[in-house]
């Protein structure tokens, strides 16, 4: 089928650099832009949903993970306080 688009620049500018990185024609490489867009959509939906395995931190005994900014913000003062000079 053959039709007029216009294209937004950065669409254009994206284009070509596709083109220039597959060596491919300006048609080639538009039809598989648009098949992997609209195909992308039905892939995603039937993919397997991402599950994060936990693993234990391996703090000692004592040691709240909640409080770790606050041991950060500590450090860090104690860190800017010894730079300074002493009056």
């Amino acid at each position: 089928m053959r039709t007029t688009v216009t294209l937004d620049t950065d669409v254009e500018r994206l284009l070509r650099a596709a083109m220039h990185r597959h060596r491919r024609s300006f048609k080639d490489t538009l039809n598989i832009a648009i098949r992997k867009g609209l195909a992308g959509n039905q892939k995603d939906a039937a993919s397997v949903p991402f599950k994060v395995q936990a693993r234990p931190m391996g703090l000692k005994v004592g040691i709240d993970p909640a409080s770790l900014n606050k041991l950060t913000d500590e450090l860090e003062t104690e860190s800017q306080t010894a730079k300074r000079p002493k009056r």
